[in-house]
């Protein structure tokens, strides 16, 4: 009986101890509760203290939070843009607890953070992209608008004080409904095709005055160029003629006998027929021995 009662009395005491320690390790902070009042914290931000701790058994109840940072993904929405267009819009979220206690009294628990969160995210998403063109949504400046997003919800949660820190807002995707996808790309096709034709157009116009001004640039410089041509030679001529004088001065006959021999070069080709007088001058050398 003395030992039933000892074994009863250090399994009672061995659950008593038990009861009476926790362990926090250092990627976790703990809030201790008193009949469900908030009563400390344990290795909170700024207070580092992992490792066993101790607490009155079934009085007080231990409630552990993550201290890294927590992640949850967004449903994606339908948003409507500034232009009336609707998109597809999924995000995420990083927080981390920085308050165990304002944590605990405002959302009790990560469900409750992720439900107060999705509100914030929607209503800040919504905010923000309503300002924006769907075209800039999807087209680019992400990281302005995931920017301004992240402010957006800072201040949300800032103002509602809800013991965390927004760490990373992400717009892991932003696209056009399917439904309405095919239409506009059909749309944005024709507009481009549009545009294609408005360039192609004022290119065939620029090169067709680009070849009307070649042509008449072209046009000028071979006038120009026969007039030249025409100045040299009526030069060439002249001097020719001057040499020609000088020499026909010096010897008139030879000078004489040199053209005539010239003209018959030019004129008695092989099977060329010549009509002419047995007396023409043309041929007055073959008439004289002494060429006279």
């Amino acid at each position: 009986m003395f030992r039933t009662l000892v074994i009863v009395i250090l399994v009672a005491g061995s659950f008593v101890g038990l009861q009476s320690v926790f362990t926090v390790n250092e990627r976790e902070q703990a809030l201790v509760l008193q009949f469900g009042d908030p009563v400390r914290e344990v290795n909170a931000p700024g207070n580092a203290d992992p490792g066993l701790h101790f607490k009155l058994p079934f009085v007080n109840e231990v409630l552990i939070f993550d201290k890294r940072n927590v992640e949850f993904d967004m449903r994606p929405e339908e948003i409507q843009a500034s232009d009336q267009v609707r998109l597809v819009v999924d995000a995420f979220l990083r927080y981390r607890i920085t308050s165990p206690l304002r944590f605990y009294q405002t959302v009790r628990n990560e469900a409750g953070a992720e439900l107060r969160l999705r509100s914030i995210m929607d209503d800040s998403l919504r905010g923000v992209i309503a300002s924006i063109p769907s075209q800039d949504v999807i087209s680019g400046q992400r990281a302005e608008l995931m920017e301004r997003v992240q402010l957006a919800v800072e201040a949300q949660v800032a103002t509602q004080d809800l013991g965390i820190e927004v760490v990373d807002v992400r717009i892991l995707r932003a696209d056009l409904p399917t439904q309405i996808a095919e239409r506009v790309f059909q749309r944005m096709r024709s507009e481009r095709e549009q545009e294609a034709a408005r360039i192609r157009a004022e290119g065939e116009q620029l090169a067709t005055e680009i070849r009307a001004d070649a042509d008449r640039e072209a046009t000028i410089i071979q006038a120009e160029a026969r007039a030249e041509s025409e100045r040299i030679r009526g030069e060439g001529d002249a001097q020719r003629n001057a040499i020609y004088a000088a020499a026909y001065g010096r010897d008139t006959d030879f000078f004489e006998f040199y053209r005539t021999m010239q003209a018959y070069e030019l004129a008695i080709q092989e099977g060329t027929p010549i009509v002419i007088p047995p007396d023409s001058e043309f041929f007055g050398y073959f008439q004289s021995q002494t060429g006279q």
